[in-house]
C-alpha cells in the first residue's frame, strides 16, 4: 500500500471530506495536525510548493494537492492506482 500523509487543523471541513474520502477506500494514513504541531506548517508549505491551507495531501511523497484535487483525481480514476502502489 501507499504512504499517505495529510496535514490538517481540527475543524477544517475540506479536510474532514479528504479523510472521509481516504477512510471510505480502506486506505490508511498519517495525519499531521499544524493547529497542534505549528512547527510543522513550514513543512508543510516546503513540500507543497508554498501551498499554506489545509488539507495538503501526498501520497508516496508526492504532493496531490488539496481536497477539491483529491476529489478530482479519485472522479478521473486516477487515485485508486496510486493507493494500491507503494
Amino acid at each position: 500500500m501507499a504512504k499517505i500523509e495529510i496535514y490538517t487543523s481540527p475543524f477544517c471541513g475540506f479536510c474532514w471530506r479528504a479523510k472521509s474520502l481516504l477512510s471510505d477506500k480502506g486506505v490508511e494514513f498519517s495525519e499531521i495536525d499544524i493547529t497542534f504541531h505549528p512547527g510543522r506548517r513550514p513543512e508543510m508549505m516546503e513540500r507543497s510548493n508554498g501551498s499554506h491551507t489545509v488539507p495538503q495531501i501526498f501520497i508516496d511523497d508526492a504532493h496531490i494537492g488539496g481536497c477539491d484535487e483529491l476529489l478530482a483525481l479519485d472522479h478521473k480514476g486516477g487515485l485508486d492506482p496510486l493507493l494500491q502502489a507503494g
